[in-house]
This record gives structure tokens, C-alpha cells and sequence, in this order.
């Protein structure tokens, strides 16, 4: 049995950037599908946040691991993955920087704007996840919409800044969550820019089925929420 056992939901981005990863990395390891499991008692007694991706390593301090970039992160220094992750400090400093970015300011716009097309819960305290009406959170969606481009202009404009990608020549894990956030925008048929087009173009040509394969479970569940619409 492999030693690194990892349970995720499979049509989510989160999820989706350490499957990328595991397989760009080349690291052994198991693979469980948790769609309906979170709440469970055994899942619960391992993972009190019930969340996804869940990393089960037993060099771990508390044998498990969530967050798709502490995972990415601590597997990279496990394993001397440089070439994903750089130890430079300068280089480590950008690519820390674009994934607190992207988890603290995209993604949450993101969500707002995407998860409603979904049906994914919204987080409570947010218009879609109150009382209010569908005229109210349908407004509230499309604001988080229209504050999508900034954070986006920053990621071409800063972190690539002319680059292939954020980790410069090749792919680093940053290149790896931004490119699997940036698939959930096919849900609202966002007109994504074409520097977005090219590096999503980049990343899939760089790391072929270590890519695509991942990718083909949250497509395929954005293109059957999207046929239910009709």
C-alpha cells in the first residue's frame, strides 16, 4: 500500500490542484473519492474540518494534512521537489505570495461568483448563503463577477509578468492552483482574458495527462451541471 493516501472530491479545484501536483510530482500514493464522506464518523474523527483534499502521511505530526497549498507545500520540501518549488528565497517568496493571493483575494471572489452556478453552499454570512432574495444574491454574484478582473490583471501583470509561468520557465505549485481555480470560470462562461487562454494552454501542453486528467473530472461535472440547465 502506498504510503501518502489522499481523499478528495473530485469536481473541485481545491482537490484538483494536489491531484495535479501527486502526479506531476511522481510520488506514490492511493487516491479515495470522499464525495459523501466528510461527515462521517471516521472521516471526522481523522479531519475535524471535514475538508478536501485530506493528506494522509504518517510523518505527519498529526498523521493528516488539508489545504491544497500546505499539502503542495509540505510534499515539495519533503521530497526536495525544487523544480516545483524553489528554495531560493526571492523565487519561494513569489510563489507563496501567488498562492496566499489567489486563497485569500481570487478565490473567494471566485466562489461567490461561480458556486451559486454550481450548487455548492456558499459560506454562511455572505448574501447567498442568507435569507435575502434570488434578486439580492443574483446581484451579489455578479459583483463578485464583475471583482474578478483586478486579481486576475494582478496574477498577468505581477506574478507572470511576462513569464510562461509564475515559476518562470517551467511550472511551479502556484502555476499548479491558479491553473486549476481558473477552470471553475468555465461554470459562468467567463470571457477569460487571452494571456488566461494561453497559460491554461501552457500548463495543460507542459504537463500533459498529469493535467488533463484531473482537470477531465471538474469539466465533466461543469458540463453535466450545465446540460441539467438546458
Amino acid at each position: 500500500m502506498s504510503e501518502l493516501k489522499l481523499s478528495v472530491i473530485k469536481p473541485s479545484v481545491n482537490n484538483m490542484a494536489v491531484r495535479v501536483f501527486l502526479r506531476v510530482a511522481g510520488l506514490p500514493f492511493t487516491e479515495v473519492d470522499a464525495y459523501g464522506q466528510t461527515r462521517t464518523p471516521d472521516f471526522s474523527a481523522r479531519n475535524p474540518s471535514h475538508l478536501t483534499p485530506l493528506l494522509e502521511d504518517a510523518a505527519l505530526p498529526k498523521g493528516v494534512l488539508w489545504e491544497s497549498c500546505a499539502i503542495m507545500q509540505y510534499l515539495a520540501n519533503r521530497h526536495g521537489l525544487e523544480r516545483l518549488y524553489p528554495t531560493e528565497p526571492g523565487k519561494r517568496a513569489m510563489v507563496d505570495s501567488a498562492m496566499f493571493y489567489l486563497t485569500g483575494t481570487l478565490y473567494p471572489y471566485l466562489a461567490r461568483a461561480c458556486y451559486p452556478k454550481l450548487g455548492f453552499p456558499l459560506y454562511p454570512g455572505e448574501v447567498g448563503a442568507s435569507d435575502a432574495d434570488d434578486a439580492a444574491k443574483e446581484a451579489a454574484r455578479q459583483a463578485s463577477v464583475a471583482a474578478l478582473a483586478k486579481p486576475l490583471e494582478v496574477f498577468r501583470d505581477f506574478y507572470l509578468g511576462g513569464q510562461r509561468f509564475i515559476g518562470g520557465d517551467a511550472p511551479s505549485i502556484a502555476d499548479i492552483r491558479l491553473a486549476a481555480t481558473l477552470e471553475f470560470l468555465a461554470a459562468i462562461d467567463y470571457p477569460l482574458p487571452d494571456w488566461a487562454k494561453g497559460f491554461l494552454h501552457a500548463m495543460e501542453s507542459s504537463l500533459g495527462a498529469a493535467y488533463s486528467e484531473p482537470a477531465a473530472d471538474v469539466r465533466g461535472y461543469i458540463g453535466w451541471v450545465k446540460s441539467q440547465k438546458g
